[in-house]
């Protein structure tokens, strides 16, 4: 009453100082300055003690402890600590992906599973163009797969952005899958990323070596999707190909011998990797906010 202000704006201010310990809330009873000799009860939300993680207290108690050790003060690691989350809070206003123009299709891929999971504009960026987007606007965080992470690294450092590399899914289905392919089967792999149809080649001659034909193709080539159609009895493609694919097979029906076998990969990241990466940029899990 004597300030004019809200009961609700009060009461996130105890809230806010119950926080940083300098009062404490005893039920009731009231609110109390808190006694600075009493060791301070960190309260940690419930969904991150059930995720197993062993002693997060100990951790921050660590973390401020090595700055002490390091000559800082109490002030000066508070700083420190407020100015690293401050920064890594405006990283997150939103997400550049980035990978070389000739894999593009990387890039794409990585947005597209990105972008339903973020709360933040998700922007496909060629890495030759991204130290230009960057100088216009360094607000935000670069996103790239780990085969691109150091140089993507350094332009990021130049402009004070963070740079994250997301992991690949196991694609553990489908290699199963085609562990128990007969030898001599013929498999069309079909791909927007010209980086992973390089990749799965060689992963899928170390495993079967010649006892299988691969065909490759990216969906816009229509003459060479056609042939690895009419050839392949499996044919594996990521999501973005799938329609591409599809109409393919609808169109040249009566030219195919046989139709082959589609099997979609449903993901190209890992949903662990999201997860983690939505904690990068500051916003909560799924999980959590439930």
């Amino acid at each position: 009453m004597q300030t004019g202000l809200h009961r609700n704006t009060i009461s996130k201010v105890y809230r806010q100082l119950e926080t940083d310990g300098v009062v404490e809330a005893m039920a009731g009873s009231g609110i109390y300055v808190r006694d600075q000799q009493k060791p301070r009860e960190i309260k940690t939300p419930p969904h991150i003690r059930n995720r197993g993680v062993t002693d997060l207290d100990r951790e921050v108690r660590k973390c401020v402890d090595g700055l002490l050790n390091a000559g800082c003060t109490l002030q000066q690691t508070r700083e420190l600590l407020t100015r690293e989350i401050d920064w890594r809070l405006r990283c997150g206003a939103r997400v550049l992906v980035s990978t070389p123009r000739e894999d593009i299709g990387a890039s794409m891929l990585i947005a597209e599973e990105l972008e339903p999971c973020l709360d933040v504009p998700v922007e496909v960026v060629p890495m030759e163009e991204l130290e230009s987007v960057l100088e216009n606007s360094s607000n935000g965080t670069v996103v790239t797969s780990r085969y691109f992470l150091q140089p993507v690294e350094d332009l990021a450092k130049k402009h004070s952005v963070r740079a994250v590399a997301v992991d690949l899914n196991d694609f553990r289905q489908e290699l199963a899958m085609l562990k128990e392919l007969r030898p001599g089967s013929c498999v069309g792999l079909v791909s927007i990323s010209p980086g992973i149809l390089r990749a799965a080649e060689v992963i899928l001659h170390s495993m079967r070596g010649n006892e299988m034909l691969l065909m490759t193709a990216t969906p816009d080539v229509g003459s060479r999707l056609l042939a690895l159609l009419r050839a392949s009895s499996h044919v594996l493609c990521d999501r973005p190909s799938l329609p591409l694919v599809e109409q393919s097979l609808r169109q040249n029906r009566a030219q195919l011998m046989r139709m082959p076998q589609v099997h979609c990969a449903e993901s190209y990241l890992s949903a662990d990797t999201i997860d983690l990466l939505r904690k990068e940029i500051g916003l909560q899990t799924p999980a959590a906010a439930s």
